[in-house]
């Protein structure tokens, strides 16, 4: 099995795709001083002695542009606790001539927890997407965050029959993940071809790595035609995050987009039966809100957005997550 840890790699692969954000020496020392912070920020107590973190998916204002820094500065204000940033959103920086060790401090002084970074790498459909991801983990490890998403994002189906070697890629970027300390937590689409938590319990488990992890929503679980009764399968303390969101009644659940996405609370998500099984099943970390609603966005200030999901969504958590 081929493993990209930087000790295998050459300065060129290293350097590979960065741009103006390439990697020195520097940077590089960086990396190596975030892999041993991970266990720090991994046991990083829980705000007011609270069983979860509340953070915030930028997807959920990302109609309203903002620059990265603003976002950060935002979520900060509107009282999340830790903050999912997008890998466009952290390269339309850096394009710009922001420096990665900049966008860190600003993280580091904001107070926000960088959870995860949401990049749509495809890793799982050959040797350029899995460079891809390499290079968007070694950024995410320079600015601090724990996790980045992967999705099944290039696959135009997902065959059954090659479930064990979904896995073994799988295996390969988590590998990655312990070279620069960002581990690498597979998501499921509802309305993609990675849907069933079936196949991803499957190619997770086949990954035979102890670092292996799902990242969840409850909007897909119900989108993808799961039940939430399969929670009770599920290590909650294995997973870093689980995306935060309802749903409404209509369209009926194969034509839901992720537009439909409303408040937690504001919709039919069985929220009473699927926090308790979540917290039976020893989950811990970060309920990130995401949504990508257009009729919230037709108010123009994000800030209003930021802090009705905010209230929503800790009115919701602390009714049933108990």
């Amino acid at each position: 099995m081929k493993q990209f840890c930087m000790k295998n790699i050459s300065r060129r692969q290293m350097l590979f795709g960065l741009g103006t954000a390439m990697l020195s020496a520097g940077s590089l020392k960086s990396i190596a001083r975030t892999v041993a912070d991970r266990a720090v920020s991994a046991s990083r107590p829980l705000p007011d002695g609270k069983p979860y973190r509340l953070s915030i998916n930028t997807a959920t204002i990302s109609h309203y542009k903002l620059p990265v820094e603003e976002q950060i500065s935002l979520c900060a204000k509107a009282g999340y606790d830790g903050i999912e940033l997008w890998m466009r959103d952290i390269e339309a920086y850096m394009e710009k001539g922001g420096k990665l060790p900049d966008l860190r401090k600003r993280l580091d002084d904001s107070g926000l927890v960088y959870e995860n970074t949401i990049g749509f790498a495809e890793w799982m459909a050959g040797e350029k997407g899995m460079e891809q991801m390499r290079r968007e983990m070694e950024i995410t490890a320079q600015l601090g965050a724990r996790c980045i998403a992967a999705t099944a994002s290039g696959m135009k189906s997902i065959d059954r029959n090659r479930l064990d070697e979904y896995a073994g890629m799988y295996a390969r970027i988590l590998e990655t993940g312990v070279c620069t300390g960002v581990r690498p937590i597979l998501e499921i689409w509802g309305a993609g071809v990675l849907n069933q938590l079936s196949d991803a319990l499957h190619i997770a488990a086949g990954s035979k790595h102890p670092n292996a992890a799902l990242l969840l929503d409850f909007y897909h679980l119900y989108r993808g035609g799961n039940s939430y009764d399969s929670l009770r399968l599920v290590n909650g303390s294995a997973m870093p995050l689980f995306h935060l969101n309802d749903f409404p009644a209509a369209p009926p659940r194969e034509q839901l987009a992720d537009s439909d996405r409303v408040y937690p609370g504001d919709g039919i998500c069985p929220f009473e039966k699927a926090l308790p099984l979540l917290k039976a099943s020893g989950f811990s970390g970060a309920f990130s809100l995401e949504l990508f609603n257009e009729t919230y966005w037709k108010n123009p200030n994000p800030m209003t957005v930021l802090k009705a999901g905010y209230e929503k969504s800790r009115n919701i958590i602390e009714r049933y997550f108990k």
